[in-house]
């Protein structure tokens, strides 16, 4: 049963964003729940980078493989769950949405709500254990940049994961989760589910669906879209200290309100609503999910009252008949470091002593892919756009190398130190000491048939 406000054509439901990415504010969930009414906390944790991390926890523990920092969000959040009905939707099962469930279970246990807590689970978008099996009939997995199939890196794939939409969570509310703990979900599916459940949008309903997305694109990073990160006016928004994460306030015709609790800090209007859209958007005509098409040309915003900002009139059409898969594979070795050169001459200073360092490299006859030097204070955001520097007061020489042979990245870490004392004058910090070596997680985008990606939703009582 939910516990959104009225009911009809008016009714509202709440869904209120606690995640924009593993690693965001601790105090969002809690405050979120706390704050005023809502009726669904979506979290969100998962980056294409994140899942290859979590399949490498998995790998050498079964029982790891999913975002641990959602177990304190749960915990934070337990009381408006179990007494008050707030529902929360996350993706926060990683690679492994099971052991997450079980975590949230043992937390229920210790609490004493375990009857009022249900789980949902949805598995099927892991496609790790399926790879050699799909490339074998026919599924090249092409990157979707290059065109190359993924049988070149094969060997080195690390995590294999295909972005499921709303379906299989609409089906876990349905059989009565409270909670419901997915894999690589879309982010915008972890908002437009509980809508499209609420308000019983058909699958053919395109409109309504898109206007679903739009809505969960809009706060899917948090308060990205609520005064955080936020370009336009950024030395005056209010008290980001206290700053107030986004609230969709929708309705069964698809229109909805961005708003945020009062009290809190930051600021929704239709500038920091429209930087977020235009995030990570691609083609505007084209905001391509596995539900609907939703094109962000229609979208129609109106401020509505003081940190409320109305959305509208947005259209969309069927999606396609693929899925993108979210590959990561290993792809060598990395090393960076640093030294500070002080005024005077600290540009110059740290120039020299990236060509002598290059040159040590080159005599070692080192193997390397790349080198890659940035000069911080002077050149390393904007590059050449940055024009003539002036006699900056200090300037961090950052120089990195990236190869597949490990001894060579290896040795490098070895040779920055030295210039301390046999290099240019006035270094002021060795930052951070010897580089260490990583190794490199490459990203590779592919599409799959929808047909052979299964999703399966198991409710834990």
């Amino acid at each position: 049963m939910s516990i959104a406000s009225t009911h009809g054509e008016s009714r509202i439901v709440r869904v209120a964003s606690g995640q924009g990415f593993w690693g965001d504010w601790l105090e969002a969930p809690r405050r979120q729940v706390e704050g005023g009414p809502v009726d669904y906390l979506m979290l969100d944790y998962l980056a294409e980078v994140t899942m290859s991390i979590l399949q490498k926890q998995k790998a050498r523990d079964p029982q790891m493989g999913y975002a641990r920092d959602f177990v304190g969000a749960m915990e934070s959040v337990l009381p408006a769950v179990a007494d008050r009905g707030v529902r929360v939707i996350a993706n926060a099962g990683g690679v492994n949405p099971p052991a997450c469930a079980a975590a949230i279970r043992q937390l229920a246990e210790r609490h004493g709500v375990v009857g009022k807590v249900k789980v949902g689970v949805v598995t099927g978008d892991d496609l790790l254990p399926r790879l050699d099996e799909l490339i074998a009939h026919g599924h090249s997995l092409a990157n979707m940049d290059t065109g190359e199939p993924l049988s070149l890196v094969r060997e080195r794939v690390l995590a294999a994961n295909a972005y499921i939409g709303s379906v299989p969570i609409v089906e876990a509310l349905a059989k009565g989760a409270n909670v419901v703990i997915t894999g690589r979900s879309t982010d915008t599916a972890l908002t437009m589910a509980p809508l499209r459940y609420e308000f019983g949008w058909r699958a053919d309903d395109w409109d309504r669906l898109a206007a679903g997305i739009v809505a969960g694109h809009i706060i899917e990073c948090g308060a990205q879209c609520s005064g955080g990160n936020c370009l336009i006016d950024w030395q005056n928004i209010p008290d980001l200290a206290n700053v107030g994460y986004p609230i969709v306030e929708g309705r069964s015709d698809g229109t909805f309100v961005i708003a945020k609790h009062p009290n809190t800090g930051g600021r929704i209007s239709v500038p920091s609503v429209t930087e977020q859209l235009v995030y990570e958007m691609g083609d505007p005509r084209s905001y391509i999910t596995p539900d609907v098409i939703a094109d962000f040309t229609t979208i129609q915003l109106e401020q509505a009252g003081d940190d409320r900002v109305r959305v509208f009139g947005i259209k969309g059409r069927p999606p396609t008949d693929k899925l993108k898969v979210s590959i990561a594979y290993q792809a060598g070795y990395k090393a960076v470091g640093t030294l500070v050169y002080a005024w005077p001459d600290a540009l110059a200073k740290a120039e020299l002593a990236d060509r002598v360092l290059r040159a040590r490299l080159e005599r070692l006859g080192l193997q390397f892919d790349h080198i890659l030097t940035e000069f911080l204070g002077a050149s390393a955001t904007h590059g050449r756009l940055a024009g003539p520097a002036p006699d900056l007061p200090e300037v961090q020489l950052r120089i990195g190398v990236r190869g597949n042979d490990r001894a060579s990245v290896e040795r490098f870490t070895r040779e920055i130190a030295p210039l301390v004392l046999n290099g240019p004058p006035s270094v002021t910090g060795f930052a951070g000491g010897r580089p260490k070596v990583e190794e490199i997680v490459a990203y590779w985008p592919a599409l799959v048939d929808k047909t052979v990606v299964k999703t399966s939703v198991e409710v834990l009582a």
